[in-house]
């Protein structure tokens, strides 16, 4: 046999190898998929989820803890107070600047007032 057909049958096999892994893998999958078992499972998995997540919840409640939702919903609020704080802050520097150049123009009509009369 020739190196060349030695090569030929050596990828031919490995290629008939690589299709009959793939179709086995295909049937597993789909038997796996079309297993009640399996769904079963997997229901009961979610399910098991669904109790652990309750039951954590109302350890944390008992114990008085927060939840990560709590927490969570409790920084949404912060920072909308936080926003509307800096909103009034705002507000607040606005309105004494304003004040600010009021006081300014009281002083000046005081003075031309008291120059006036000076005169």
């Amino acid at each position: 046999m020739s190196r060349v057909s030695a090569e030929s049958e050596y990828q031919d096999d490995q290629d008939s190898l690589r299709a009959r892994s793939e179709q086995a893998i295909g049937d597993l999958a789909q038997a796996l998929l079309d297993s009640n078992v399996l769904e079963n499972a997997v229901h009961a998995a979610f399910g098991a989820r669904e109790k652990a997540l309750e039951a954590q919840q109302a350890a944390m409640a008992a114990l008085n803890l927060p939840s990560a939702g709590d927490v969570e919903r409790l920084e949404r609020r912060l920072r909308g107070v936080s926003q509307r704080l800096d909103e009034v802050e705002d507000e607040l520097d606005r309105v004494a600047r304003e004040v600010s150049g009021l006081r300014r123009e009281l002083a000046a009509e005081r003075r031309r007032a008291a120059e006036s009369e000076d005169t």
